[in-house]
């Protein structure tokens, strides 16, 4: 009875995703000659998004129990057609896998050599070169505008309607001199950035937003490294709270909605942190970078692989090699596809998020070196750093 109250709350749920779609049933539905006229509209449109085929070429045996595990493949292939058809590709239209053409100049716009971090903001793209920020339109890969003054900076940050850059103080990425972080306001004309926090740590490489605070990473060799905390005032400087133990080179850090993680290359880990910076979990990967999460899993690139850790209790759900992974440096998410880049290899590599199945991986050209990537949704964006140009799969 059990199985059966679960296959019919199944089915329900298949009635939501099929939009209530109904057909006339005549003397059998669809290949199967054993389900009746209630649930067969339901059952037909499983079976044509391919969710189930039946225990037969003719049957589906809808009276037989089903196991927690077969149970688990109908939600999950059920989930993965609703996010299909929700995602932004739908509702354009574009349902293909899109391929890129660079070679023939599709796709691409030029900006300097040297490109590093790029961020999506939902509507323009934000690039990072030393001292210069890029705006792109996402919709044509348009140069918008360009900020100045944002002194060695690396990393970027999108949130509360603002673009967030760290720096250092004068541009150097030495051990002694201090980290700055600069805001930018799109809805203003383009000119210098402002400096809202100083003190933020030596050599800062990566930010993350908790719906409060900024979190900076600075991996300084040898000694200094830190994590610092920044909380958004209402006048600058901005109060900054660093905190060092625990910290050998922290690179890339992000937020699960929950728990702040940071990937900490020296220790091969990664370190999960609680509100106060303290860690309070490390997960043995190995040499990692730059991260991201896919609303489940914290995606960490090493070298040669990817190690996939579950982000509710820190466990490795899989550690994925091949498909074009050499020296894998930055992660990103487009609400199905997962892709990291590998600089050393001048690859980018695919995974679809739901089922860790790899997707293939694509050249970008000889010393292209892609460091980093972001998605707006709709498209990925990789910077290809010896290229200095932004391109867009």
């Amino acid at each position: 009875m059990k199985a059966k109250r679960f296959l019919a709350a199944f089915l329900a749920l298949a009635a939501v995703f099929a939009g209530g779609a109904t057909r006339i049933v005549q003397d059998q539905c669809g290949p199967f000659t054993d389900v009746t006229p209630a649930f067969c509209p339901y059952i037909l449109e499983l079976y044509y998004l391919g969710v189930t085929a039946g225990t037969s070429a003719t049957t589906f045996s809808p009276d037989d129990p089903l196991t927690r595990g077969q149970g688990s493949v109908f939600v999950a292939k059920g989930l993965n057609q609703a996010l299909a058809r929700s995602s932004r590709p739908a509702a354009l239209g574009q349902w293909w896998t899109t391929t890129p053409h660079w070679d023939l100049g599709l796709g691409v716009t030029s900006l300097d050599e040297g490109i590093r971090q790029v961020v999506s903001d939902g509507t323009d793209l934000w690039v990072i070169r030393a001292g210069t920020v890029y705006r792109v339109r996402a919709s044509d890969g348009r140069l918008l505008e360009t900020w100045t003054g944002a002194a060695g900076g690396y990393g970027l940050l999108a949130a509360m309607g603002r673009i967030f850059v760290a720096g250092t103080n004068g541009g150097a990425v030495t051990e002694g001199t201090p980290g700055v972080l600069y805001m930018i306001d799109p809805g203003q004309p383009a000119g210098p950035v402002t400096t809202v926090a100083t003190g933020i740590g030596n050599n800062p490489i990566d930010l993350a937003f908790d719906g409060s605070r900024i979190w900076v990473t600075n991996p300084v060799v040898p000694g200094g490294s830190s994590v610092a905390i920044v909380t958004p005032a209402s006048s600058a400087p901005w109060p900054v709270t660093t905190v060092t133990a625990g910290f050998s080179l922290p690179m890339g850090i992000t937020f699960d909605g929950t728990n702040v993680w940071v990937a900490d290359p020296a220790l091969g880990d990664l370190l999960r942190l609680d509100a106060d910076g303290a860690v309070t979990q490390s997960v043995h990967t190995t040499t990692n970078q730059f991260i991201a999460f896919d609303g489940a899993n914290l995606w960490v690139p090493n070298p040669n692989s990817v190690t996939v850790v579950r982000a509710l209790d820190g466990a490795i759900v899989a550690t994925l090699s091949g498909n074009g992974v050499s020296g894998g440096n930055a992660v990103a998410f487009d609400g199905q596809r997962v892709l990291v880049t590998s600089p050393n290899a001048d690859t980018i590599s695919f995974w679809n998020a739901a089922d860790l199945q790899p997707l293939g991986f694509v050249s970008t050209g000889t010393a292209s070196l892609p460091y980093f990537v972001c998605s707006d949704g709709l498209n990925f964006w990789i910077s290809l750093g010896g290229f200095g140009q932004l391109v867009r799969f």
